[in-house]
């Protein structure tokens, strides 16, 4: 069953039926766009009886509805497979938190991603992504994914960490394998950290780690206290998971969407200025998650139509993100001259992504330095590999034909 506003949302109800979106299609995933016009257009409030969620997909709709914590609340679980299953959520698992206690154990973490620290990063990243594409250069072939943009984000926030650059790569490689599992278990995941506390512990270091350790705040009964070790692993998890699969897609996302627009990729190899914008834009246009999922507190209404309490509620990002409504005149163009205006891709209000800042400095870094070796490839599609996984879509491969 399909509900809209009324009947000027509806072009006839043959077509309404018709229109079905399943956010468990990694083929539709992959291209949802067309499917996301309609909705706007045709069932801005839609329902989906096969799967019981409900759906918002115009920018005023996600953007209010996210930061809506009350009405729409991400303790039960922020994916639409944990709202269903009705699992308990671990403490101290940020993304599915609700204030207070999310404001709490964010403002811990956001010292994490201060904008000291991050920018301090930039010689860093760009250092380790010299390594990786200069054994590339003057060769005709170079992978988006595999060649820079899976390694990048683990080995960044092992930066961050103080995780020494030996050990990163375990790191990154025990992330990718619990990410691309069945099920997430956050607390394995979280276990990788543990001799790397035990290490901080009784090694204190000039790092994010060390003051994590000693990091002392007043939690939700009002006791002021330090972090447990179980939170802390939680926190390290959190932190190295939620960025990393989404910064990879990022990373593989460019690599299809400036071989789809030479001309503009061209603009970028002769003004490198403007790819702080190309940044935005491809952000934009393919988000590396399609939807936010919420809880549904109180009966709420939309377009003439009841969402009742209880109720699972996804919030289109990918959408959103092309709703003419806020990027006029046609969402559905890219652009990078596009006038700047905010989108949906890191969420909003109280889940706004903190490592936001970091992730736009890692895809800026990666093209920089991608453009300065490859100023020109065309996507090698019949060995691109789409990733399985329906929480954050894109390339598990994205190989390039270099000219």
């Amino acid at each position: 069953m399909t509900i809209s506003a009324d009947d000027s949302d509806v072009q006839n109800a043959d077509t309404a039926a018709e229109l079905y979106y399943d956010p468990y299609n990694v083929d539709l995933n992959m291209d949802p766009h067309g499917v996301f016009a309609r909705l706007r257009e045709e069932a801005p409030l839609y329902y989906n009886d096969k799967h019981d969620f409900y759906a918002l997909s115009r920018y005023e709709d996600v953007n209010k509805g996210v930061i809506d914590h009350q009405t729409f609340i991400s303790g039960r679980g922020a994916l639409l497979e944990i709202i269903k299953s009705g699992m308990e959520i671990p403490p101290g698992t940020l993304i599915f938190e609700d204030p207070p206690i999310h404001n709490i154990h964010r403002n811990l973490l956001s010292r994490v991603f201060t904008p000291r620290k991050v920018q301090a990063l930039e010689p860093q990243i760009r250092e380790f992504t010299a390594r990786c594409l200069d054994p590339l250069t003057g060769t005709n072939r170079f992978d988006f994914v595999r060649d820079l943009g899976a390694q990048m984000p683990m080995r960044v926030i092992g930066m961050l960490l103080g995780i020494p650059e030996e050990d990163q790569r375990r790191v990154t490689d025990h992330g990718e394998a619990t990410l691309q599992s069945d099920s997430v278990d956050l607390m394995a995941t979280g276990e990788v950290f543990a001799e790397f506390i035990d290490h901080r512990t009784e090694h204190p270091s000039d790092d994010i780690m060390t003051d994590l350790l000693n990091a002392e705040f007043e939690d939700e009964t009002g006791t002021r206290r330090r972090l447990r070790r179980d939170e802390l692993l939680m926190y390290l998890t959190v932190i190295a998971t939620a960025g990393s699969e989404t910064t990879t897609r990022l990373i593989g996302w460019a690599g299809k969407t400036l071989a789809d627009y030479p001309e503009q990729r061209a603009q970028l190899v002769a003004d490198p200025a403007l790819i702080p914008q190309a940044i935005e834009e491809i952000l934009r246009w393919e988000p590396p998650a399609l939807q936010i999922a919420r809880y549904v507190t109180r009966d709420v209404e939309y377009y003439g139509q009841v969402v009742p309490e209880g109720s699972a509620m996804l919030m289109l990002v990918g959408s959103a993100n092309r709703d003419h409504r806020r990027f006029p005149p046609n969402g559905d163009v890219f652009d990078i001259h596009r006038e700047l205006r905010s989108h949906m891709t890191f969420g909003a209000g109280t889940h706004f992504c903190m490592g936001n800042a970091l992730a736009r400095l890692e895809g800026k870094i990666a093209l920089e330095e991608i453009l300065k070796r490859f100023p020109t490839w065309e996507v090698d599609w019949p060995n691109a590999v789409p990733s399985q996984t329906t929480a954050v879509r894109g390339w598990e491969s994205m190989p390039t034909i270099v000219s």
